[in-house]
């Protein structure tokens, strides 16, 4: 449970934090070192203790763990400052997978995966992945398709399949698998190294700052104990379900923040170029685009903070998240192409970051469920919702 703090006390906060990005964390930021994941490792590393010393700790990790305990609304602010900066979710300890895996495992673990598991993930001392996706014909967007399969075999279980494109799998000391039981689908924590877990290879992918990866995993005749079994046997789709609405609106939360980075340099630009004998901020083409992306950061920003208003008050959001989660991921790509479109060679260019940027939010209309799949089911619900009333 979040510990309340008055607006003056999370003011300041939010005021350091932006200073720490501002003064600290962007200027690290060195754009030709982007695949270089060791070295980012290593940078993100020396600013999360500029962090600490600063006071800004994990921002849903408890007090008495040096975290900050905010809020889901409160994380609205926080997040998007931090996700200005390429570097600031990692260096915060906000970045996905450990974030939402820390959400779903602080409701499920046990008391002992709590201590080996959950509470080191919460101090980041340890990494996590979510294993879900699989190769084709195994599950993408329909959960139904799961082909990972979990027995028992005398106290333990023995997990056999294949999993794709599991983010953060690089660096991970643990997986939280989705494997098919008798039950149906359920949850596994199955430690790095254990025999029968192979990390094939790291998936090249389109985003330049890929910190953790999107890893090829396969489990071959896996054993773990008893105790890997995350909450009860059969809940894996109801699990991911609430694991799934806290991470659509941390993604929410830090890619709106990218995204007003963006048009803020794009913005900067067009106050310098001149075209025309005009500064370009002075055509209307380019007001146009500009005005059209602060339309879309607002809505963007209100949509985020009445789900996690409805999360802190302890609502279902899945029909929410899903709209906000369609909503974001795509208004925010459209204000990252409009800055690039204003900054001309320079915004496709790696002098400055924003075709970076257009490139780490692209994946978002993908991840967490495509916004098709989204789509779908927004209106199977609203039909069903008008054939009730």
């Amino acid at each position: 449970m979040s510990v309340a703090r008055n607006t003056a006390e999370f003011n300041a906060l939010i005021e350091n934090l932006r200073d720490f990005i501002d003064t600290e964390v962007i200027p690290c930021e060195d754009l030709r070192l982007a695949g270089d994941r060791e070295a980012m490792r290593e940078l993100t590393g020396r600013l999360r203790d500029r962090a600490i010393a600063r006071g800004l700790g994990a921002p849903r990790t408890p007090r008495e763990m040096g975290g900050l305990d905010l809020s889901w609304e409160e994380c609205c602010s926080f997040l998007e400052e931090a996700g200005r900066s390429f570097l600031g979710p990692a260096t915060l300890q906000c970045a996905p997978p450990g974030q939402p895996d820390i959400a779903a495992l602080d409701k499920l673990a046990s008391p002992s995966q709590r201590e080996r598991f959950l509470e080191p993930l919460m101090r980041g001392e340890r990494r996590s992945c979510f294993a879900m996706t699989e190769p084709a014909p195994g599950v993408g967007s329909d959960p139904r398709m799961l082909r990972t399969t979990a027995r028992r075999d005398g106290e333990g279980w023995v997990i056999d399949g294949h999993k794709w494109f599991i983010t953060g799998a690089m660096q991970a000391d643990f997986a939280i698998v989705v494997a098919r039981t008798e039950a149906g689908p359920s949850w596994f924590l199955v430690e790095r190294g254990t025999p029968g877990f192979e990390l094939v290879r790291d998936i090249p992918n389109i985003e330049p700052f890929d910190l953790g990866g999107h890893g090829e995993l396969r489990f071959t005749e896996c054993r773990v104990g008893s105790d890997a079994l995350v909450g009860e046997e059969g809940r894996g789709l109801e699990n991911a379900q609430l694991r799934l609405e806290g991470a659509r609106l941390f993604h929410c939360m830090r890619y709106i923040g990218l995204a007003s980075r963006a048009m803020s340099i794009a913005q900067d630009y067009a106050s310098g170029r001149e075209s025309h004998g005009t500064r370009l901020a002075e055509h209307q083409m380019v007001q146009a685009m500009v005005a059209d992306a602060h339309i879309e950061l607002y809505a963007a920003r209100l949509m985020t903070v009445d789900v996690a208003r409805r999360l802190d008050r302890g609502e279902s959001i899945r029909h929410e998240s899903s709209m906000a989660k369609v909503f974001v991921s795509e208004a925010v790509n459209r204000v990252a192409d409009s800055a690039v479109q204003i900054a001309g060679a320079l915004g496709i260019s790696e002098d400055a970051p924003l075709s970076m940027i257009l490139r780490m939010l692209r994946p978002f209309r993908i991840y967490d469920g495509a916004s098709e799949v989204h789509r779908s089911a927004i209106a199977r619900r609203a039909f069903h919702q008008r054939l009730r009333a």
